[in-house]
């Protein structure tokens, strides 16, 4: 696409969109601006792989499906029972859920076939959920359905985070035949998704690293988890969606596994990560989303420059999303999310 000169006309409301809730928040009116081409269009032009005319501000340009209808998000975020009978306790201080102290759903991974109940997707009216809650979703802007407890995570919850590293060392063949069959219903809820929300991507949360270093070796992921994630890649992209990888924790190590397994992009922790050598590094092959937060004490003007230093550096060659959010106590008088969005449609007209 010919690049198009900025205009500061393009930064003009002329109109709103009616959004849904999300992650324990309020549905909420956000404003429609005079963009050059659709927010969608933008943020599926960075995932094909070309520059985008400006930084995706998921926020500001994208909508996030979370349905309550699927248990998984209601105990997420306020406490109550998930999708496989996992009892989710509210903690105020985090303003999130864990799992209760001393549950336990499967005793041993030796035993899931007689104590696992895998979910019935056919006892959720979907269609009557979309009509419900969803049906004014805008369809020029981008739109990414939240799948909130991957292969990894879902065992660690079921049993315990100790529990299931002894899995990975000593019990691969049980843990190889649950993780086929957790997958095989996964495929399926990605079809019923793309049947009846039509997502442009799937946002797969699985969190597999501490703040100093992965969980497992890339070694052990190659074998066990890599064919596993390269069958809901494939269902994704053969139902012509995207797929991101949302996985915290100091995963870096982990990148080469992320390509291979089919991911389009990886949404990561910045505390835990250098995120900017890893775009550096694999930014041609796996894209990244993330937050991107202004905290702090910092002035306007510093709040500008860090924008700028962002665009300039990890998100230069356009293939880069954020959440953005002007998180400061104080903040000053100058619009941050109209500075993202102008610096970032100059920067790439150039």
């Amino acid at each position: 696409m010919a690049r198009i000169p900025f205009s500061e006309s393009e930064l003009q409301i002329v109109g709103s969109y009616l959004l849904p809730g999300v992650y324990g928040v309020p549905a909420v009116e956000r404003p429609r601006y005079d963009y050059p081409i659709t927010p969608k269009e933008n943020m599926t032009m960075m995932m094909r792989g070309e520059k985008p005319l400006w930084i995706p501000n998921q926020w500001r340009d994208n909508n996030i499906l979370c349905p309550y209808v699927v248990p998984d998000f209601y105990a997420r975020a306020y406490g109550g029972t998930d999708w496989f009978g996992i009892q989710w306790q509210y903690e105020p201080l985090s303003q999130a859920a864990m799992v209760k102290p001393g549950t336990r759903r499967l005793s041993d991974i030796t035993n899931w076939k007689k104590e696992i109940v895998f979910p019935d997707l056919k006892a959720i009216d979907w269609e009557k959920d979309v009509q419900d809650n969803f049906s004014m979703l805008p369809n020029d802007r981008f739109t990414y359905f939240v799948i909130q407890n991957g292969i990894f995570e879902r065992i660690a919850d079921l049993t315990s985070f100790e529990d299931v590293f002894v899995y990975l060392l000593e019990e691969q063949e049980a843990l190889s035949e649950f993780l086929d069959k957790l997958v095989d219903w996964h495929i399926e809820f990605i079809k019923v998704i793309k049947k009846y929300y039509n997502p442009d991507m799937i946002l797969w949360h699985d969190d597999m690293g501490s703040q100093k270093a992965p969980f497992f070796s890339p070694a052990l992921f190659k074998e066990l988890y890599t064919p596993q994630y390269q069958r809901i890649t494939k269902t994704c992209h053969d139902l012509g969606m995207f797929i991101s990888l949302h996985s915290c924790g100091n995963v870096g190590l982990q990148i080469p596994n992320f390509i291979e397994s089919g991911f389009d992009a990886w949404e990561g922790q910045d505390s835990a990560n250098d995120r900017d050598a890893i775009m550096e590094q694999y930014g041609d092959k796996i894209y990244q989303v993330g937050n991107f937060i202004i905290e702090g004490d910092l002035a306007d003007e510093q709040a500008v420059e860090e924008i700028h230093k962002l665009v300039e550096g990890r998100a230069r060659n356009g293939r880069f999303a954020c959440r953005f959010s002007d998180a400061r106590p104080n903040k000053g008088g100058t619009d941050l999310e109209a500075e993202l969005y102008r610096y970032s449609r100059q920067f790439y007209a150039r």
